[in-house]
């Protein structure tokens, strides 16, 4: 129903790069906790930052149904190394495809799609996480450019972005209807990189906040019109939910196929673990809980393929598949008992990365009120 011969062909690609180059050193990116030149050289050349970018503008133009395909299958792996493509073709792309200019589009993205370039998407900061609407920094208008101050925190690939979208207030009297969107140069004088933040889990990307002072940044340089980013913002996250939701149905069969293998060389009591009645139902409700969450994923991509509205569906999507994905590994590292807690198997990386798909792009507790709020208005 959701997929053709085309998305089926992604899949398998993007399924044996994955298998073949990026599980074996799953661990050593965690322990670095930095994803190889390399791998990003590979997926380049693949076209996955370009993966959905119009072809107008440097990408390969593919449907969002081949973007699933292609992370559900690397977040199987490791969830780090999706994180720049994820970011590539939505919250770094998706503010200028929304309401850039034709030379902004020009400009920017050709360069985040052939992978030589990271656009970062600042608009989290130390007191507006999930409510970005009370955010702080400002922007105030000075001749031809509009002068920004403020701070923006836990910005993934800060420091090797060559630029950042970041959400300012132009008119603090109005709210959310006060926020604009900028283009803002990393090598602008008094823009700086904050500390490396060591993370739980998803090691591999680094994550720092970004620091503006007095950053004269062009008129030419915002994104769409004046007071307009806080819907910008919106529609930009409605779009990256999809991302985070494909990390959840990835990593959840990731651990599915982990516990799998394990329960059926583990043996106690004279038999192997998978003839324990308890855990065989334990495997059949994660089943159907991962394939429920699937569903739900490709239904929101098949529904934005054809040009719908999927404010709904994107959290929907997000807040189940995320929900199911900590409820899955948690169990999946339970059945590996003691040797779940241990640092050589996947399983105890898998749980630490997982925990954070609830939390970024919208808590679960906001999709619930996304999600309330559409059916209810």
């Amino acid at each position: 129903m959701f997929f053709n011969d085309d998305h089926n062909d992604i899949r398998e690609l993007v399924r044996e790069f994955a298998e073949k180059k990026i599980a074996p050193i799953a661990t050593e990116i965690d322990q670095n906790d930095k994803v190889p030149q390399s791998i990003y050289d590979e997926m380049a050349e693949m076209g996955l930052f370009g993966l959905k970018i119009p072809e107008e503008y440097g990408g390969i133009g593919m449907d969002t149904r081949s973007y699933v395909c292609a992370m559900e299958e690397i977040c199987k792996k490791s969830v780090a190394c999706s994180l720049r493509m994820s970011s590539a073709n939505s919250l770094s792309t998706a503010p200028l495809l929304l309401a850039g200019t034709e030379e902004q589009k020009q400009k920017y993205i050709p360069g985040v799609a052939s992978g030589e370039e990271f656009l970062a998407f600042g608009l989290t900061e130390p007191g507006a996480g999930s409510d970005a609407g009370s955010l702080s920094t400002k922007a105030v208008e000075d001749g031809d450019s509009y002068i920004l101050n403020g701070r923006k925190t836990f910005i993934t690939g800060a420091e090797s972005a060559n630029n950042t979208v970041i959400y300012a207030k132009t008119d603090p009297d109005k709210g959310v209807k006060g926020i604009t969107a900028f283009v803002v140069d990393m090598s602008l004088p008094g823009v700086s990189v904050g500390k490396h933040e060591e993370k739980m889990g998803q090691r591999g990307v680094e994550v720092n906040d970004i620091i503006l002072e007095d950053v004269r940044v062009p008129k030419s340089e915002i994104i769409g019109e004046l007071g307009r980013g806080f819907i910008n913002a919106m529609k930009t996250l409605s779009i990256g939910r999809i991302g985070v939701a494909c990390q959840g149905i990835g990593i959840a069969q990731g651990a599915m196929e982990e516990a799998v293998k394990f329960i059926k060389e583990r043996k106690q009591f004279g038999q192997a673990l998978s003839e324990f009645q308890g855990l065989r139902f334990m495997i059949a409700e994660m089943e159907t809980k991962i394939n429920a969450a699937k569903l739900l994923v490709y239904n929101a991509a098949y529904k934005m393929d054809m040009g719908e509205n999927v404010d709904k569906d994107a959290s929907m999507a997000k807040y189940y598949a995320t929900e199911v994905a900590v409820e899955v590994v948690g169990n999946a590292l339970q059945m590996h008992g003691g040797y779940g807690y241990m640092k050589e198997y996947q399983i105890e990386r898998m749980w630490r990365d997982v925990r954070l798909l609830t939390i970024f792009e919208g808590t679960s507790q906001v999709q619930q009120i996304v999600i309330s709020g559409i059916v209810l208005k």
